[in-house]
């Protein structure tokens, strides 16, 4: 059972939410709360395995909220979910350790199977968000991060560098221990020391790293 907390300022939103994923045998919403700072708190407590997390709402925005929250020991997974795609909200919820970013209007469908990825530890970005992410990466390409993300890949092995490459192309773990010939442990065991080497909290900031750094990842 992936235990959900819904966390947006629009009662309607949450009881839409709520409502629709009421009736999953494998998912439930265990809370609701009405800004960021209310979220954080309900998410110590009741120690929910996903946020859905609106970006604008009062107190405590989503992306500070989001921050906060992958900052403590077990972080839930968080799943930024709004209304707005602009690039900067996009960039800004990744860097904060966000696992997902989904529009509003994204199916119902699309929703829980976004919940149920991020659940088991894989990135889930909306196909609108992904092409905005895409251009903003090969936009920025002149400001100060490449030299950085190429810093932190010379720190990794041969092997670790392939997994790497293959989180930047969206694979999950399954997928990357099929084509790397490995099992799904040595792939995790390798994803967790990226998250040490590279100094990401998610999948999706490894990928921004192997794309920061100029890596080929098609």
């Amino acid at each position: 059972m992936t235990r959900v907390l819904i966390v947006d300022d629009d009662p309607l939103v949450r009881s839409a939410l709520t409502l629709m994923l009421g009736g999953q045998e494998d998912v439930a919403v265990i809370g609701e709360a009405g800004d960021g700072r209310e979220g954080v708190r309900m998410a110590r407590d009741l120690q929910p395995d996903v946020v859905l997390m609106d970006i604008r709402m009062p107190v405590l925005d989503g992306l500070a909220a989001t921050r906060l929250l992958h900052g403590d020991p077990n972080p839930p997974r968080v799943i930024v979910l709004t209304t707005f795609d602009a690039d900067d909200y996009v960039v800004g919820a990744l860097a904060a350790g966000a696992d997902g970013f989904l529009l509003k209007d994204t199916p119902p469908v699309d929703i829980l199977a976004a919940i149920r990825k991020v659940a088991v530890g894989d990135p889930m970005l909306s196909p609108s968000v992904t092409r905005t992410l895409i251009e903003r990466v090969r936009t920025d390409s002149g400001d100060d991060r490449s030299p950085e993300a190429q810093r932190r890949l010379a720190r990794l092995t041969e092997r670790e560098l392939e997994v790497a490459t293959a989180v930047g192309r969206g694979l999950s773990n399954a997928e990357i221990a099929r084509v790397l010939h490995l099992s799904v442990p040595t792939v995790k065991g390798h994803v967790s020391k990226l998250f040490e080497k590279l100094e990401t909290t998610n999948r999706v900031q490894i990928a921004l790293c192997v794309r920061d750094a100029g890596h080929p990842v098609d």
